[in-house]
């Protein structure tokens, strides 16, 4: 019967959302989103069962649909079936009314509104039925239910969850090693999915990780796993998102830092932290970390809450864009930057 229904093609990023929702790592989104949906999340961050989402999950088509309300579809990722679509509604998106909503801009200076922008404005919504999961790596790219037995046998009550686009600097550490203070363990938990071209890419950043728990981390307390999602660089609303799958990953507490899920300047630093103010308790408790940079007075990696402010002229900003600008011009970060051990797989991503 298969054979006889309409095909859809799909990416990469909605391969990856599909897999997300068959294995409950979007909970309690089911399927791709209807109208309803979609406009309830970007303007209330609500799905219409009340219950609080903030990234819209959507199947984006470049042309209008020939499938409507009630029909069936193959969705195809490379010539394969990958999943059964039953269409609950096929709709046409307001794509910048809802950029701005979803990301607060429209400009296509923002990656993840470009790419937004370019996935089409039409979409269809419903139930999805995977054929076919197939984890890229059996070792990293785990289910919720997998990583939640993973605690269980570790006998870890209390997870804090780590979530990163980028390969580890000593602010990065900084903000494990906190999580190590608080938690019987940590997830690192780095996403999996497409990024931006400046971003280091996913497999160095495996590989740093791994290298920084192996020779600088408790190893029995920490936890490596990916997360197979792209990027949105929404922002405080991503922060919100990236909370929620953590804790249908098992995770009891999320570290939240500066410009969460930012990208340029398009967020206000801190509106990632604000954010969770204006939502009722979500199930998972947040972690808000300030600015963390290395300081010549304090003597080592500090932060906003625990560096007096008249030592502001001894503070080294640490960011992953500033090591891959030293790494391109064939310059050595300095230590207080990030770990001298990670620096040959660092160059391995530039």
């Amino acid at each position: 019967m298969r054979e006889t229904l309409p095909q859809v093609e799909i990416g990469e990023d909605e391969r990856l959302d599909l897999e997300n929702l068959a294995t409950g790592a979007f909970h309690p989104v089911r399927g791709f989103m209807t109208r309803e949906e979609t406009l309830s999340v970007a303007q209330e961050m609500r799905l219409p069962s009340g219950e609080v989402w903030t990234i819209p999950i959507l199947l984006q088509l470049q042309e209008k649909p020939r499938v409507g309300r009630g029909d069936r579809v193959v969705l195809v990722y490379g010539k394969e079936p990958v999943a059964l679509l039953q269409v609950d509604d096929a709709y046409e998106l307001d794509l910048k009314a809802l950029a701005h909503q979803v990301f607060g801009t429209e400009s296509e200076a923002h990656p993840g509104v470009r790419k937004f922008l370019e996935k089409g404005p039409y979409a269809l919504g419903g139930r999805v039925e995977v054929l076919a999961w197939r984890p890229r790596s059996k070792d990293l790219e785990k289910t919720p239910a997998e990583v939640q037995a993973f605690f269980r046998k570790r006998g870890w009550r209390k997870v804090v969850a780590f979530q990163t686009r980028n390969a580890p600097h000593r602010a990065h550490e900084y903000l494990i090693r906190l999580g190590l203070e608080l938690a019987d363990g940590v997830l690192i938990h780095p996403i999996l999915g497409a990024k931006k071209e400046d971003d280091f890419p996913t497999e160095v950043i495996l590989k740093a990780y791994q290298a920084l728990k192996e020779g600088f981390l408790p190893p029995e307390r920490v936890a490596l796993f990916g997360l197979a999602t792209p990027m949105r660089y929404a922002g405080p609303k991503e922060a919100v998102f990236h909370a929620l799958v953590r804790k249908n990953f098992g995770a009891t507490h999320f570290l939240v830092g500066r410009d969460h899920a930012g990208v340029g300047n398009f967020y206000d630093p801190y509106a990632a932290h604000r954010i969770f103010d204006q939502l009722p308790p979500l199930g998972i408790e947040i972690l808000r970390v300030g600015a963390v940079f290395h300081c010549s007075f304090c003597g080592g990696i500090a932060s906003e809450k625990t560096c007096p402010d008249h030592h502001r002229e001894g503070r080294i900003s640490i960011s992953m864009t500033k090591v891959r600008s030293l790494l391109r011009e064939g310059k050595v970060p300095p230590a207080e930057l990030v770990r001298p051990e990670l620096l040959p797989i660092l160059r391995e991503g530039v």
